[in-house]
Protein backbone atom coordinates (compact mmCIF):
# COMPACT_ATOMS: atom_id res chain seq x y z
CA UNK A 1 0.00 0.00 0.00
CA UNK A 2 1.42 3.08 -0.94
CA UNK A 3 1.20 6.47 1.47
CA UNK A 4 1.34 9.93 0.28
CA UNK A 5 2.51 13.30 2.30
CA UNK A 6 -1.07 14.82 0.80
CA UNK A 7 -3.20 11.89 2.55
CA UNK A 8 -1.52 12.61 5.93
CA UNK A 9 -1.92 16.49 5.81
CA UNK A 10 -4.99 15.81 4.59
CA UNK A 11 -5.49 13.34 7.89
CA UNK A 12 -4.00 15.97 10.56
CA UNK A 13 -6.42 18.72 9.13
CA UNK A 14 -9.62 15.81 9.40
CA UNK A 15 -8.57 15.66 13.25
CA UNK A 16 -8.50 19.44 13.63
CA UNK A 17 -11.67 19.66 11.80
CA UNK A 18 -12.65 16.68 13.75
CA UNK A 19 -11.91 18.18 17.11
CA UNK A 20 -13.54 21.36 16.37
CA UNK A 21 -16.69 19.32 15.48
CA UNK A 22 -16.69 17.38 18.63
CA UNK A 23 -16.69 20.43 20.88
CA UNK A 24 -19.39 22.00 19.01
CA UNK A 25 -21.64 18.98 19.49
CA UNK A 26 -20.87 17.95 22.35
CA UNK A 27 -21.35 21.56 23.82
CA UNK A 28 -24.74 21.60 22.24
CA UNK A 29 -25.65 18.18 23.36
CA UNK A 30 -24.59 18.24 26.80
CA UNK A 31 -26.59 21.51 27.31
CA UNK A 32 -29.60 19.94 26.63
CA UNK A 33 -29.20 16.65 28.15
CA UNK A 34 -28.25 18.36 31.66
CA UNK A 35 -31.88 20.54 30.99
CA UNK A 36 -33.51 17.72 30.90
CA UNK A 37 -31.55 15.72 33.75
CA UNK A 38 -33.97 14.40 36.56
CA UNK A 39 -31.26 13.21 38.77
CA UNK A 40 -32.88 13.64 42.49
CA UNK A 41 -29.85 11.53 44.76
CA UNK A 42 -25.95 11.78 44.17
CA UNK A 43 -26.23 7.74 42.85
CA UNK A 44 -28.41 9.43 40.19
CA UNK A 45 -26.54 11.82 39.69
CA UNK A 46 -23.30 9.91 39.86
CA UNK A 47 -25.03 7.77 36.92
CA UNK A 48 -26.31 10.26 34.42
CA UNK A 49 -22.14 12.12 34.66
CA UNK A 50 -20.89 8.67 33.75
CA UNK A 51 -23.17 8.21 30.74
CA UNK A 52 -22.22 11.81 29.90
CA UNK A 53 -18.34 10.59 30.02
CA UNK A 54 -19.21 7.37 27.98
CA UNK A 55 -20.61 10.09 25.44
CA UNK A 56 -18.04 12.33 25.17
CA UNK A 57 -15.85 9.71 24.60
CA UNK A 58 -17.58 7.93 22.04
CA UNK A 59 -17.97 11.04 19.88
CA UNK A 60 -14.74 11.80 19.98
CA UNK A 61 -13.56 8.44 19.23
CA UNK A 62 -16.22 8.73 16.06
CA UNK A 63 -15.32 12.32 15.42
CA UNK A 64 -11.50 11.84 15.11
CA UNK A 65 -11.28 8.17 13.15
CA UNK A 66 -14.52 9.61 10.48
CA UNK A 67 -12.65 13.16 10.15
CA UNK A 68 -9.30 11.87 9.64
CA UNK A 69 -10.27 9.01 7.07
CA UNK A 70 -12.42 11.56 5.19
CA UNK A 71 -9.25 14.03 5.27
CA UNK A 72 -6.86 11.38 4.30
CA UNK A 73 -9.12 10.20 1.34
CA UNK A 74 -9.56 13.98 0.27
CA UNK A 75 -5.71 15.05 0.65
CA UNK A 76 -4.77 11.76 -1.68
CA UNK A 77 -7.46 12.75 -4.28
CA UNK A 78 -6.38 16.00 -4.31
CA UNK A 79 -2.60 16.04 -3.35
CA UNK A 80 -2.15 13.01 -5.37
Amino acid sequence: MDYSLPGFVGALVGVVIGVINYAVIISIVEGRLRKLDRSQTPGEREEFERKLSLMRRIVLGIDIVAFSAVGYWFGRTVGG
